[in-house]
């Protein structure tokens, strides 16, 4: 595999699971923060508030810097924490089903690979950041 096909690849990946995460999960609970309803699970104990405005963040704001490559290691941080504490403080400790675990582990899986390989050419991060270094 050369360097453009990975570098295709993280794009694809990046803006695949990002806008995923931004529009189908993430906008959903930013709604509910703009529209004051604070009821969601405080699993860590922070509270409800705190929990939907970190999770909502993570996933909305952390998904469309994800997508367009800006800040793309720092953003898979708060995203890849938010997908392990729904996959294993959310549904495995409610016992849920495999499918409901496993749909949060392949965004983590996704956030993983990410942070090791980085954004790649097709980003934000190296049109503004690699280019000007060379």
């Amino acid at each position: 595999m050369t360097k453009g096909n990975i570098d295709l690849a993280l794009f694809i990946l990046r803006l695949w699971f990002g806008l995923e995460m931004a529009f189908a999960h993430g906008l959903g609970k930013m709604i509910k923060v703009f529209n004051g309803n604070f009821q969601f699970p405080d699993v860590i104990g922070i509270g409800s508030t705190a929990s939907l405005i970190l999770a909502g963040s993570a996933e909305f704001f952390g998904g469309l810097l994800i997508a367009f490559g800006f800040f793309t290691r720092l953003a898979t941080i708060p995203y890849l924490i938010t997908m392990l504490v729904a996959a294993f403080l959310v549904h495995a400790a409610a016992g849920d089903e495999w499918g409901k675990i496993a749909n949060p582990l392949h965004y983590a899986i996704a956030a993983i690979v990410i942070l090791i390989a980085g954004p790649g050419r097709y980003s934000l991060d190296h049109r503004l950041f690699v280019d000007k270094i060379k």
